[in-house]
């Protein structure tokens, strides 16, 4: 008897191409392959990742799976169908969640879930089916009633999951469901993905620039420049680290931060970040010594996903420079006094309560992370610490200012990075530096050098004349941090600068803000990547407007509740404080 055949691909890539105009550098209007000669399987009831840096493929590549673009060359098939022939009969059968999910912010859940019903031809028998599963499965039962403008970024990701999911597709393709949410909703988005797999045996792509989610996949697809570099089980890309993973133990007086700044200005270190008070770093292979690893202690660490990723971009020759900027004139040295205090400060929008009797202080020259989840305050807080938002009640000095007197002078200090970077997208590189510069009072000659200097630190000279809105991620990110740079600020306020970007422009953001902290300016910084409060001195964790937890990253960290024989990260300690606080709220709650 012959064994069965093995099924049918769900998805099957076969030398796809693809390629666009060129539009971020001088030799604009020249073609670049988005794809080149990608070729993979996905079988049904499986969980794929795609991973790679901005510009790698991989929303192209999902927007070919999902028949909204045709290839060049090559083929693709989905469910069985040519993706070039039939695209209406592949929409008609699959589930598509862009990076920026049309949600209707002025429309309830209930009617965001009934608009994408009605748009797919889902009969009223079908809803009846359906909805019910899509709100156990969501937990967005009890918010029908809410708009979608009035969720929180995890709430409004799963109701975009929910209107993907409502005619029950076959083929699920999600990219980067969880950027901008945080690690709370981050977990649960993923609880809802792989009880997709594994309950309904539906099959799944995601893209994510999260590589700790690529190892709950069954299979990685790693992307470089329109390449496959790796495909495989996690698992399998983590060996190519074996034996090539340690821990090193910063010298007295010098931070993990610094540690690893040395560390990646050696040409054998394939990367390095801070973990646990330590530097966990990737040598090459070779034997040669490394002059910053001299009088070091240095364990073996076993190796991940995210090892393994690292050391194929090394051999693509995907290294990026080591990012460091040089002030003309650093923040004055005078004692290591209070930079930031906070007292007490709340703020109130009619009677809710936003930010709660919330107090701490910053240091001169030091990094601290204010981390929560999505809508527990911290944007608001950095509102008011950049004098944006006035103060309900407390006391909030900066830079020597009372802000609840002062607001313009302390304004004069504080450089703020916002969340989506305020940029505008009609003017180009040099047109948003002048505007930038003039609205903090720089003139003549002056802002002319401002400006050269920005150009030059941040590498942006070759696109100063492209509009800031075809740039690409990382390219916006280093012109927002720039510009709020131009008037040499003592203190820097960057609220969630890293969302959504790849490994490689996360590690070249950090590397910068390492260089400013070293040459004396204070940086306070929110994030949803639990890995980057590594980086900070001291961490505050936020919620419902509260500070629940404070210290150093260590101290934090003690908090956590791994499972057994696995260390404690960030992560296990944002999580368990705040399900700890909110469990002890709904204790009290139900007692009243």
């Amino acid at each position: 008897m012959n064994p069965p055949a093995d099924p049918a691909p769900a998805l099957a890539a076969d030398n796809l191409r693809r390629s666009f105009r060129r539009s971020f550098r001088r030799n604009a209007g020249e073609t670049v392959a988005a794809l080149d000669g990608v070729s993979f399987a996905a079988a049904p009831g499986s969980l794929t990742a795609l991973v790679g840096p901005d510009g790698a493929g991989k929303t192209t590549f999902l927007r070919l799976a999902a028949g909204l673009m045709a290839a060049d060359a090559g083929t693709m098939t989905v469910l069985g169908i040519d993706a070039a022939r039939e695209p209406q009969r592949i929409q008609d059968r699959i589930g598509y969640m862009p990076q920026r999910f049309g949600l209707y912010e002025d429309l309830t859940v209930q009617e965001n879930l009934d608009l994408y019903a009605d748009l797919h031809g889902v009969s009223a028998a079908e809803k009846q089916r359906q909805y019910p599963r899509l709100m156990e499965m969501t937990a967005l039962g009890p918010f029908t009633k809410r708009l979608a403008g009035n969720l929180s970024g995890g709430m409004k990701q799963k109701l975009g999951i929910a209107c993907a999911l409502v005619r029950a597709p076959e083929l699920l393709l999600l990219d980067e469901p969880t950027a901008g949410v945080d690690p709370l909703s981050r977990q649960e988005l993923w609880e809802i993905i792989l009880r997709l797999v594994r309950d309904e045996h539906a099959t799944v792509i995601v893209s994510t620039a999260y590589l700790d989610e690529a190892e709950r996949c069954g299979r990685a697809v790693i992307l470089h420049q329109g390449k496959i570099l790796a495909q495989g089980a996690p698992d399998e890309i983590a060996r190519l680290a074996d034996g090539r993973v340690f821990r090193a133990e910063p010298p007295a007086g010098q931070s993990a931060r610094g540690l690893q700044a040395r560390l990646l200005g050696a040409p054998a270190i394939v990367d390095a970040v801070p973990e646990g008070g330590k530097v966990r770093f990737i040598h090459d292979a070779g034997d040669a010594p490394i002059d910053a690893l001299a009088r070091l202690a240095v364990v073996p660490a076993p190796p991940r996903f995210e090892d393994g990723f690292m050391i194929l971009l090394r051999r693509a020759g995907d290294r990026r420079p080591a990012a460091a900027v040089t002030l003309e004139r650093p923040p004055a040295r005078d004692g290591n006094g209070v930079a930031v205090e906070v007292r007490d400060l709340v703020r109130m929008f009619g009677r809710f309560t936003a930010v709660d009797h919330v107090s701490f202080e910053v240091r001169r020259g030091e990094l601290f992370g204010l981390l929560g989840p999505n809508g527990a305050g911290k944007t608001t807080t950095f509102r008011m610490l950049c004098g944006l938002l006035p103060v309900t009640g407390g006391t909030l000095r900066v830079a020597g200012h009372d802000l609840r007197r002062a607001r313009a002078s302390a304004r004069e200090h504080i450089g703020y990075l916002a969340q989506k970077f305020s940029l505008y997208g009609e003017l180009s590189v040099v047109e948003n530096l002048a505007f930038f510069a003039s609205a903090y009072g720089l003139r003549g000659g002056r802002k002319r050098a401002r400006i050269d200097w920005a150009l030059q630190q941040f590498e942006l000279a070759d696109l100063a004349r492209l509009p800031s809105q075809q740039l690409p991620g990382g390219y916006k990110q280093r012109l927002a941090m720039a510009a709020a740079l131009l008037h040499e600020p003592a203190l820097l306020f960057l609220d969630e600068p890293t969302s959504g970007a790849d490994p490689l422009a996360r590690r070249e953001f950090w590397l910068r803000i390492n260089a400013l902290t070293e040459q004396g300016v204070t940086a306070i910084v929110t994030t949803h990547f639990m890995e980057e409060a590594e980086y900070c001195d001291h961490i505050a964790i936020l919620d419902a407007g509260r500070i629940l937890a404070q210290g150093t990253p260590a101290e934090v960290r003690g908090r956590a509740h791994p499972p057994s024989g696995r260390e404690a990260t960030m992560e296990d300690a944002f999580i368990a404080v705040v399900e700890a606080a909110r469990a002890q709220g709904q204790r009290t709650a139900g007692a009243a």
